[in-house]
């Protein structure tokens, strides 16, 4: 399960990245792209790093910041979703996935948070 979420987390940033690879070349456009690229990648970067937590406290420590991440990369794409770009299927698809992996985070942090107490 850890490594099929690593591999799960690492696809969504290279999917954020590859849309966002193919969006107009525009100062408006770059400051969101910059965003969700960084937010994205950070979604599997920090849980890699929770997978290496030395303590339950810890690993929820790092576990609120991938909960951060795939929350701020949600907003980016909601604001992707507002403009009249074409790709709006593409994002939606990126949002779901962002959202699911929320959702399994906030889980993994409520369990252990009920273990420990």
């Amino acid at each position: 399960m850890k490594n099929e979420l690593k591999n799960r987390m690492q696809d969504f940033a290279f999917n954020c990245w590859k849309l966002c690879s193919v969006l107009p070349k525009s100062r408006e456009y770059d400051a969101w792209v910059r965003q969700l690229i960084r937010a994205s990648s950070s979604v599997g970067a920090n849980y890699r790093a929770a997978c290496r937590a030395k303590s339950d406290r810890d690993f929820i420590n790092k576990l609120k910041m991938v909960e951060e991440e795939a929350d701020e990369s949600m907003y980016w794409i909601e604001l992707f979703l507002k403009t009249r770009l074409q790709d709006k299927a593409e994002f939606k698809t990126l949002w779901k996935e962002a959202n699911e992996l929320l959702a399994i985070t906030v889980s993994s942090i409520n369990t252990v948070r009920k273990r420990i107490s």
